[in-house]
C-alpha cells in the first residue's frame, strides 16, 4: 500500500473547542468534523493546510501566510478555491448530533459506542459488524487502505487485521468525534512480559444510531498529544 499520501492529523477535542456557549461549541464541533473529511479526501495539500488554519482554527490570512511563507493573496486565493471544492464537493454530510465527541453525545450513542469497545476488545467481529452502517468506511492513514461495508471490514479483521485481537481501547476525543487509542498486545510487537503498546488513534463517526466510520491512525506519537499512557501494564 502507499504511503506516500499526506493526511490530516486528528486533533484533541480540547485544544478545538473552548468552554463558552454550548450553541457555539456545537458548530465549532460541526465546523472542525466538516473540515477535517473534507480536507481528508478532497482537497491538495496546500488548500488543505489553507482551510484548516482559517476556517477551523481561525488564524487571520497575514498568519497562514506566514507559516506558509508565502503571501496573503495566495492564502485568499486558496481558501477561495477549498471553499469552493466543499460546495462542489457531493458526499453525504451526517447529522451533527451523531458526530459529536464522547462528551456530547446522548444515551444511545455512549451505549453504541460502549458495544463497540467490548465487541472489539473481545474480538468478537460478528457482534461488531451489527453495529456498522451499511456504507461505513474504514482506512487506515497512511496506508492507502479504503474498506466500505461490514462485510470486508468483517473480512480484513478475521485476515490481515488478525493481530488486532487482544486489543484494549482507552477513550478520548478528536475533531469533534469520538476516538480511542487503541493498544496491542506485547507479544504481536516482538516484546514479552505482557502488557499492551500503542498502536493506532482511532477516530470514530456515528450517524443514524450506527457507526459510520473508522479511521485508524497508525501514528503512535499522537498517544502523548491526547495525553493516553505509553503503555497499559497487565
Amino acid at each position: 500500500m502507499d504511503t506516500d499520501q499526506p493526511w490530516v492529523l486528528p486533533m484533541p477535542d480540547t485544544q478545538c473547542f473552548s468552554d463558552g456557549d454550548p450553541e457555539a461549541s456545537l458548530l465549532e464541533r460541526e465546523s472542525i468534523r466538516l473540515a477535517f473529511v473534507a480536507a481528508l479526501q478532497h482537497l491538495p495539500a496546500r488548500q488543505r493546510a489553507v482551510l484548516i488554519l482559517a476556517d477551523v482554527l481561525r488564524w487571520s490570512a497575514r498568519e497562514v501566510a506566514q507559516l506558509l511563507d508565502t503571501t496573503v493573496a495566495s492564502v485568499n486565493s486558496a481558501l477561495q478555491r477549498a471553499r469552493a471544492t466543499l460546495e462542489a464537493c457531493d458526499f453525504e454530510l451526517h447529522p451533527a448530533s451523531g458526530t459529536l465527541g464522547t462528551g456530547a453525545l446522548g444515551a444511545a450513542e455512549n451505549d453504541l459506542l460502549d458495544q463497540y469497545v467490548d465487541a472489539f476488545e473481545q474480538y468478537d467481529v460478528t457482534r461488531l459488524a451489527l453495529l456498522l452502517r451499511d456504507d461505513v468506511i474504514q482506512s487506515m492513514p497512511p496506508f492507502a487502505m479504503w474498506l466500505e461495508g461490514p462485510d470486508q471490514i468483517a473480512r480484513w479483521m478475521l485476515g490481515p487485521g488478525f493481530e488486532c485481537q487482544g486489543s484494549r481501547l482507552l477513550a478520548t476525543a478528536a475533531n469533534g468525534c469520538a476516538a480511542f487509542g487503541q493498544y496491542r498486545r506485547a507479544e504481536t510487537f516482538g516484546e514479552t512480559g505482557g502488557g499492551h503498546l500503542p498502536w493506532a488513534l482511532q477516530v470514530i463517526e456515528v450517524s443514524d444510531g450506527a457507526i459510520s466510520g473508522i479511521h485508524s491512525f497508525l501514528d503512535t506519537d499522537l498517544f502523548a498529544a491526547f495525553d493516553l499512557p505509553p503503555r497499559l501494564d497487565p
